[in-house]
């Protein structure tokens, strides 16, 4: 009988390319652990909306996590610890009145349902539309119920200034988190909530022990989740203090199938396959 593992994977940086692709070897070596018997679950900060193809791909039957941890579910099938953690509505409709004062580009409210954004020009992001449906567009009338985050895009000059007022406003309530990268875009969600939330909720679910958990990261919303997980590993194109604090780092960058290459390693799964 194997000793079942937890393999919780980022997607961005980690588990794609550079292109936001799999790999044949990555969605072969990822099958090949599901089929050993272990538990392998997608943990991003991606919406869901944009991780599901990817979990389809990978054939994975596991709950998912998103939004950073604020929303677990299963996207095909019922799981009965789904969950999600939202925001008050009133901060979006601030942050709307405040749209000139903090020169902002976007605002995209989302939840496992729902997609509202509102945006001054078409956007780089490719993660949201670059011009959105009638039925996309986020204003007070059509925000009705909480979302789980808001992703936000600022003027570099005033995306500090923005972090700082949410912050000194509603920081008993939410966390503000940049992205990192070229991007000026800072992320907003609920107080505490982070990735190794829904890791433990999955390894509770499960019963699998926090020792044989291993996890996959790149970037600073990776760090609890490393932190949390029996074996954290970061990628060799991680950020230097994810390197810092993880047991080890993959020998390959995400261009590279360095987590395919060092998931297969680990879990001593049959090389010959890949």
């Amino acid at each position: 009988m194997i000793d079942r593992k937890l393999v919780t994977i980022d997607l961005d940086g980690t588990t794609l390319n550079n292109q936001s692709k799999l790999s044949t070897k990555t969605k072969k070596v990822i099958k090949a652990a599901s089929k050993a018997g272990h538990i392998v679950s997608i943990v991003t900060g991606r919406p869901n909306r944009l991780s599901t193809p990817i979990y389809d791909a990978l054939e994975l039957e596991s709950p998912m996590i998103n939004f950073n941890g604020s929303l677990g579910f299963n996207p095909h099938q019922k799981w009965s610890e789904e969950y999600q953690f939202t925001i008050n509505r009133d901060i979006v409709l601030d942050l709307l009145k405040n749209y000139q004062r903090f020169d902002i580009n976007l605002i995209a409210a989302e939840g496992k349902n729902l997609f509202l954004a509102q945006q001054q020009q078409p956007t780089e992001l490719n993660f949201f539309p670059s011009v959105l449906q009638a039925n996309e567009e986020l204003n007070s009338r059509s925000l009705s119920q909480d979302p789980t985050s808001l992703t936000i895009q600022a003027s570099e000059n005033k995306l500090q200034s923005l972090s700082i007022y949410i912050e000194e406003k509603y920081g008993l309530m939410v966390d503000v988190n940049a992205w990192g990268g070229p991007h000026n875009v800072i992320e907003v969600g609920h107080k505490g909530i982070q990735k190794a939330t829904g890791v433990e909720k999955i390894a509770h679910y499960f019963q699998i022990k926090r020792q044989n958990i291993i996890a996959f990261g790149d970037e600073s919303n990776d760090n609890a989740m490393i932190d949390y997980a029996g074996w954290g590993v970061a990628m060799n194109n991680a950020n230097s203090h994810l390197k810092s604090i993880a047991n080890d780092v993959t020998r390959l960058d995400n261009e590279n199938d360095g987590l395919a290459d060092y998931l297969s390693d680990y879990l001593q799964l049959d090389a010959a396959n890949f």
